[in-house]
Parts: structure tokens; C-alpha cells; sequence
């Protein structure tokens, strides 16, 4: 839902309320953030109150409130954000892959990994079941030892967790989650969505991070985790 300027920008006004009771200047800002003019602080604050997270008091000089944080600051996901990454084209001589063949995590600076189709954040769509493209990442957003593919958001279920339509999700594959993860979830083996997991007393809710979609809540054997979130690539 942020780029990394605005996230930066809105860290830093709120580490400087609460230690100081006021927010950095224009000049503070433009140099915390490496900008060279204060019009590009101007444009990062206008978005930041258009997103509602901040709201600017008139008439009194230096009033920004800051009216809530994103929820992937609260300490359950942090994603991890590269801007840009183009991804390279389909190789026609490789045949499509499931998720179980995902790249195996390498000591390297980059890997290419599998974009395995797109996964709704949003009203669950069709499992993924081929590799539409591939996506270079670096080695240090993969997550552990095991094997990691990407897929391309749908929807805008997940905005709240800083995940937008039209992003490349980073997925470590495994069976099992912890409460509180985001996961890729496949509902009665045809249904895949990107939702945050919660299992108690033998049934799974799989929340939305927008309050315009309810929590789905389903029998613990009409789940299947097939993967947690470990990172996000945003293209502008």
C-alpha cells in the first residue's frame, strides 16, 4: 500500500511524535530521506494523508498527526520490498512447473524464481498450476533453507498489509503455518488465496487486511497451506 519513501517518510514522523511531541521539519525530512528538494516531501506527505494514514491540522505550522501505522508494522510481517523488477520472459523450451518445483534457495546475490501464475487477494480463483514467467530476486529475501516461488497478486484484499494488486509475492513452500502468517491457502483443493492464517479448535479463518472482505472460516480439512510469505516486489 506504501513505497518505500512513503514508509520511511511515515516512520519517521512517528518515531519523532512520540519521542519529541512534534513531527521533523521539511528540511529534517528532505535530509532523513536523501531527497534533494522539499517538493518531493510535499508529494510523499499529500499521498500519505490521501492513504489516511497521517492528517495535517490547518493553520498551524508543523501539525501532522499521524491517525494509524500499517499493519505490517505491527510485528506479525514486515515485507520486505524491492521497486521495480521486470520480469524476464517465458522460456519456451521449459515445460510449466508446480509449486513443487520451485528453485531450490542458493548462496547467491540473485536467483531467478518461478512466477507460478496469480494468486487472488481478494475472491479466491483457480489453483496456480504453471509457471507464467520467472522473476529475479535477491538471495537475502529468501527466508531459510527450502524452496521459494513468486506470484502475482490479484485483488486488493491484503492492502491493509501493504500488499497491492498487481505485486509480485515472494512464497517460502511449506505445509504448515503459525498463526498470524500470511500464506497462500488452497480451499478444497481448487480455490488458492493469499490471506492471513489463524487455526483454533479444528477450524482455519483465513482473514482479509481490508475491512470490505469478511474472515472465511472453514473446517481445518478444507485447507491446505501451501506456502508463508517471505517477500514483495513492487513494479511501478
Amino acid at each position: 500500500m506504501l513505497t518505500r519513501k512513503q514508509l520511511e517518510l511515515l516512520e519517521l514522523i512517528n518515531s519523532r511524535m512520540q519521542a519529541e511531541g512534534v513531527p521533523p521539519s521539511f528540511d529534517e525530512m528532505k535530509d532523513a530521506l536523501n531527497l534533494r528538494s522539499k517538493s518531493g516531501i510535499h508529494r510523499l506527505i499529500t499521498a500519505l494523508e490521501e492513504r489516511g494514514f497521517i492528517r495535517r491540522l490547518p493553520h498551524r505550522a508543523r501539525a501532522i498527526e499521524v491517525i494509524r501505522m500499517p499493519e505490517a508494522l505491527d510485528g506479525r510481517f514486515t515485507p520486505t520490498v524491492i521497486e521495480g523488477g521486470a520480469a524476464a520472459e517465458p522460456d519456451p523450451g521449459k515445460a510449466p512447473h508446480q509449486p513443487s518445483g520451485a528453485l531450490p534457495l542458493r548462496a547467491a546475490q540473485t536467483m531467478e524464481l518461478p512466477v507460478m501464475g496469480r494468486i487472488a487477494a481478494g475472491t479466491p480463483i483457480e489453483a496456480i498450476s504453471e509457471v507464467s514467467h520467472t522473476v529475479a530476486v535477491p538471495g537475502s529475501m529468501l527466508s531459510g533453507r527450502g524452496e521459494h516461488y513468486a506470484l502475482e497478486v490479484k485483488g486488493d484484499s491484503m492492502i491493509d498489509a501493504g500488499i497491492n494488486d498487481g505485486d509480485i509475492v515472494v512464497i517460502r513452500e511449506q505445509t504448515t503455518a503459525d498463526n498470524g502468517d500470511i500464506v497462500v491457502a488452497l480451499v478444497e483443493g481448487q480455490e488458492a488465496t493469499l490471506k492471513r492464517y489463524r487455526r483454533q479448535h479444528g477450524m482455519v479463518a483465513l482473514e482479509a487486511a481490508n475491512p470490505a472482505y469478511e474472515t472465511r472460516l472453514l473446517p481445518e480439512g478444507q485447507v491446505q497451506v501451501q506456502g508463508r510469505l517471505v517477500g514483495l516486489i513492487r513494479s511501478y
